[in-house]
């Protein structure tokens, strides 16, 4: 399966981030713990040259503990700001604000010798489709302030939003990049959400889920199946659609239905804590 998403709104939408780089002080990059490294864009990089730079891992609640805390530590001596969030839970939030000002020291300070006092520090938030970034705010400013959705491609332009006396944030929508420097990228992406399902081959989405699981985490898939993983990935699933009385015409097991099934499981957590990639 090739993998690959570049709708014509997100190349309108890195064009008005270039554009108000100039406005920020900080850029806060918002990533998925369960993929920290293939969640980032690397054209964020180049956006955000010689600006502060916030990296906080979002739903880390279903990531590997212990991976987490590497990937936390590898960012850190990467020299950014980083933080652990839970959006929907709202652990964590509270550390934000903290990181943002300490990222932004030497900005207040320069203000502060200036006569300027307290003006907001302004910070833009980016990250990829489906990462969270409109709950995170919600959460964050403590009102529904953004719109909020479980499929890629909400937020559709900017907005300004005034999270409290220190903080101005600016919401750009998530945004990918043309094109992936390897496949395993892709692939990662896919199975977090962060490409537009209906462009993908789910049975061969949840068949790569399954080896990856077999491979990394053969306790935790034995568990959630119920059943032995002796079998290949297309086997496991077969047998899986029956356990979940997936069935189609004929009483044939309904593959598809079940890799639906899987895939939902594993992007809400109750496969269990599942970390893709390590530092």
């Amino acid at each position: 399966m090739n993998f690959q998403w570049y709708p014509g709104h997100m190349t309108k939408a890195k064009r008005m981030m270039q554009e108000n780089i100039k406005l920020i002080d900080v850029v806060i990059e918002l990533i998925d713990a369960r993929i920290p490294a293939s969640s980032r864009n690397p054209d964020i990089e180049q956006l955000a040259n010689g600006k502060k730079r916030v990296i906080l891992l979002n739903k880390y609640d279903l990531a590997d503990d212990v991976h987490t805390r590497e990937w936390k530590e590898y960012y850190d001596k990467k020299g950014y700001f980083t933080a652990l969030v839970n959006s929907k839970s709202g652990k964590g939030i509270r550390d934000v604000n903290e990181v943002i000002m300490k990222a932004c020291k030497e900005k207040i300070e320069r203000d502060r010798k200036r006569g300027i006092l307290n003006r907001p520090v302004r910070a833009m938030i980016v990250g990829i489709p489906n990462v969270g970034k409109s709950t995170f705010i919600n959460s964050f400013a403590g009102k529904a302030c953004t719109r909020t959705g479980d499929k890629p491609g909400v937020t559709k332009g900017k907005q300004w939003i005034r999270l409290n006396k220190n903080v101005e944030l600016l919401d750009t929508p998530g945004i990918l990049w043309p094109r992936f420097e390897n496949q395993k990228t892709g692939l990662n992406l896919a199975l977090i959400g962060s490409i537009n399902d209906d462009i993908l081959q789910l049975e061969e989405l949840a068949a790569e889920l399954v080896v990856i699981l077999k491979n990394e985490y053969p306790e935790v898939l034995e568990t959630y199946l119920g059943f032995g993983i002796s079998a290949d990935a297309y086997e496991i699933l077969e047998e899986y659609a029956v356990k979940r009385g997936c069935r189609q015409k004929g009483n044939e097991p309904d593959i598809s239905r079940a890799s639906i099934l899987m895939l939902d499981d594993y992007r809400s957590g109750k496969i269990g804590k599942i970390t893709l990639e390590y530092p």
